[in-house]
């Protein structure tokens, strides 16, 4: 009965929560189902960042001389405020020679114009990892939220690695400020890039790969992404690719019920009729969000397997 209640609640929150975002956040009608309308995402499970991934990014937020990537540290904790080695690592990583630190635990200075200055020409956004809701309780329906959707708006890139893959989603999971064990916390409410989605990181290195399918079954409207190390989602409008070096699980209300329909053409199996609750992606392959359907490439022989155990970075230390 307790359980039945709490996702009803879930699934009320989910319905309304886009209504009640509070000004200044702009609520628009938007033709993708899930993705950005312009702009992309670059969604990261945690540990080491392959350098395709940073490779990405820099292509994404304009090129190593005309980015300008704002790097957030909320997650990281009150230190991360002075603590500059991410900036450092995305430097070292891109190439880029604009990257500047954002870092705040007051929801008034994030909702004030002084503090958004930074990011009027921002090109690309990094959040780093820690704990997610730190970045709800600092930005969330406040001018710098706006402005990070700004920097969609003029075809720019929002990344994150582990918490700041998890706040990239529209319901937030491991929200609790107890601790990340609890699933569905005191902090419920994401950023919203990735329109009616619930983001899970490593999922694979700390066995986490089944932790979404409750939610996903009693909310169909999600689509459930859990990501492993060292892998993560491009998204672009309502089409993921996957790179990195590991999988990302996908998890769709028709697939955890077996009411997927098998794909007949060429032979090819269908991904979302797989047998259990969720099934894999791997590097290069790509997913229709709005169809909920694999999109069928023809892939590399040469193409090396993934690897579903890295070792950690200084990155890897978030939840």
């Amino acid at each position: 009965m307790k359980k039945n209640i709490l996702y009803l609640f879930i699934i009320l929150i989910i319905s309304v929560s886009d209504l009640l975002a509070s000004s200044p956040i702009k609520i628009v009608g938007s033709a993708t189902k899930h993705g950005p309308e312009n702009g992309s995402l670059i969604i990261i499970g945690g540990g080491l960042i392959p350098l395709e991934i940073w490779n990405k990014f820099t292509e994404l937020a304009g090129g190593v001389d005309k980015a300008n990537v704002i790097v957030v540290t909320t997650a990281a904790g009150d230190s991360a405020g002075i603590e500059t080695r991410t900036v450092h690592l995305v430097k070292k990583q891109t190439k880029i020679k604009k990257v500047t630190l954002l870092h705040t635990n007051d929801i008034n200075e994030s909702n004030s114009e002084k503090f958004i200055a930074k990011l009027k020409n921002a090109t690309g956004v990094f959040f780093e990892g820690g704990r997610q809701w730190r970045i709800a309780d600092s930005y969330l329906n406040t001018l710098t939220h706006q402005a990070f959707w700004e920097v969609l708006k003029r075809g720019g890139v929002i990344a994150g690695t582990s918490a700041g893959a998890s706040i990239q989603g529209s319901f937030l999971w491991r929200g609790d400020t107890s601790g990340p064990q609890v699933l569905i916390g005191d902090h419920t409410q994401g950023l919203g890039f990735l329109k009616n989605s619930v983001i899970d990181q490593h999922i694979l290195r700390r066995n986490r790969q089944f932790d979404l399918v409750n939610v996903v079954r009693e909310s169909p409207k999600l689509i459930g992404i859990g990501l492993d190390e060292s892998t993560a989602i491009v998204v672009q409008r309502d089409t993921l690719e996957v790179l990195g070096k590991s999988y990302v699980a996908i998890y769709d209300y028709k697939t955890i019920m077996g009411e997927g329909e098998k794909h007949v053409s060429d032979n090819k199996e269908d991904f979302t009729a797989a047998s259990g609750p969720f099934f894999f992606l791997s590097q290069g392959q790509k997913y229709d969000l709005r169809k909920r359907k694999v999109i069928y490439e023809k892939r590399k022989r040469n193409e090396i397997e993934p690897e579903s155990q890295q070792s950690n970075s200084i990155l890897s230390v978030t939840k």
